[in-house]
């Protein structure tokens, strides 16, 4: 049984390309120091960090650090939900970027591995809002973003070719995909409204600003309020596209027309079969069915 002042952190060696494991150490030494009390665990493979956080919330755990990448922590995340019934109680995660991406905390103004320990020696958290996803299969629970179309294309190519760079090989199959451009349709239906089946370039669905590190996908999603930001991006061009995905970096794609923002707390989308799926920087095969937003159900140290 873990002490209620016991922290079960669980350390991704192989993130960022073998970076996590050279730094962790010394990382998780300086917060002991501060006084944090950790029980640090080791992944092995791809799942491994869901397991660990999975038995550790059924053997009494509550406080969760998470040490590595985006990837990371959406594995951890996806260990401690869903709960299991009568177990609402709270939950608080820390997360350490020392992997290849750091998309979340950037809502929280945390853009290195030196403010997060700096956060964490703080241990002020606040509740934010986790999106349990419901597909073909069962569940999955995000707290960045989930988006289909161009940019789960382009993350899956960077995860097959790419993803030593970090964010600047997002950017290169960005351009790769592009000579491959399409136009899918993706029926979402957002809170009980009507269907909408336009053709798109991609469609996200945003429960805070960046993804990729850098990328400001929506400028105006928040975390904290309970909802995710839905952005379409509608029909382009392969020159189009080229001249406006630079904006996305600055937010300011969202000002041109084809970009489309609006916001949800529940997401049907009608059956397309398995398509690609790029959730909180991991892309998968998915038949995605439905999006609720689950307000202030995880606290997050920043």
């Amino acid at each position: 049984m873990t002490s209620a002042s016991e922290i079960v952190a669980i350390v991704n060696p192989a993130a960022g390309g073998g970076r996590c494991g050279k730094r962790a150490g010394a990382a998780l030494e300086r917060l002991r120091r501060a006084g944090l009390d950790l029980d640090v665990r080791t992944t092995d493979d791809a799942g491994h960090a869901t397991e660990i956080a999975s038995a550790a919330y059924q053997e009494g755990s509550r406080r969760f650090l998470s040490v590595g990448g985006d990837g990371t922590t959406f594995e951890v995340v996806n260990g401690i939900f869903p709960r299991p019934e009568g177990h609402e109680g709270k939950v608080t995660l820390g997360i350490l970027p020392l992997g290849t991406g750091n998309s979340f905390l950037r809502d929280f103004q945390i853009t290195s591995a030196e403010h997060a320990l700096c956060a964490l020696e703080r241990g002020s958290s606040r509740p934010v809002d986790v999106v349990r996803t419901e597909h073909g299969d069962g569940l999955i629970h995000f707290i960045n973003l989930l988006s289909v179309g161009f940019s789960a294309k382009a993350g899956a190519l960077t995860n097959e070719r790419f993803k030593a760079l970090g964010p600047a090989g997002y950017v290169l199959a960005v351009f790769s995909c592009v000579a491959r451009l399409q136009h899918p349709v993706f029926p979402v239906r957002l809170d009980g409204g009507a269907v909408d089946d336009r053709p798109c370039v991609l469609l996200s669905f945003s429960n805070s600003r960046f993804t990729g590190g850098t990328m400001m996908m929506a400028p105006h999603a928040c975390p904290t309020d309970g909802a995710v930001d839905v952005i379409r991006v509608g029909r382009f061009g392969k020159l189009g596209l080229l001249r406006t995905f630079p904006r996305i970096f600055r937010g300011t794609h969202v000002d041109d027309a084809r970009v489309e923002e609006s916001r949800a707390k529940v997401v049907e989308l009608g059956d397309v079969g398995q398509t690609d799926v790029m959730v909180d920087g991991e892309v998968m095969r998915l038949r995605l069915r439905r999006l609720e937003v689950l307000p202030g159900a995880l606290e997050v140290i920043a």
